[in-house]
């Protein structure tokens, strides 16, 4: 599982879904959430989850995309396997993998160093620990 640090900016809530904004080194993360603990508000300090074959890469990425989290990310290693390539990303000095298919990781031609788009959909960022209640 990939962790962050960021603090929450932001709150929507309409029925039982919520929309939190969070603020990750400077950069804001959304996260879409049906379920949302009473102890987060407005500056509370979270640790955030995704795992890692939740985020896609892209490699000179130009245009829109319906993905609420776009990083820009520098790769640091890439592992390939027989079907699956593990890409370690570092964004905003945290490091993050990425699980993509062998195929994808040849197809893009990616190599250490390469700076890529790095996305997460709302709905794949959750919040794993309250830092400060």
């Amino acid at each position: 599982m990939n962790s962050l640090i960021a603090e929450v900016k932001q709150i929507q809530s309409v029925d039982n879904l919520n929309i939190v904004k969070f603020d990750f080194a400077g950069l804001t993360l959304s996260m879409m959430s049906l379920e949302l603990n009473s102890n987060i508000k407005i500056g509370t300090k979270v640790k955030l989850g995704t795992k890692p074959t939740h985020i896609a890469i892209a490699k000179e990425f130009k245009g829109e995309v319906s993905y609420s989290n776009q990083l820009n990310a520098k790769i640091l290693h890439i592992e390939n396997g027989k079907l699956l390539s593990s890409v370690k990303l570092e964004i905003k000095n945290t490091i993050l993998e990425s699980i993509i298919t062998k195929e994808s990781s040849e197809r893009m031609i990616l190599h250490v160093n390469d700076e890529v788009t790095a996305f997460i959909k709302a709905n794949e960022l959750s919040i794993l620990e309250v830092l400060d209640d």
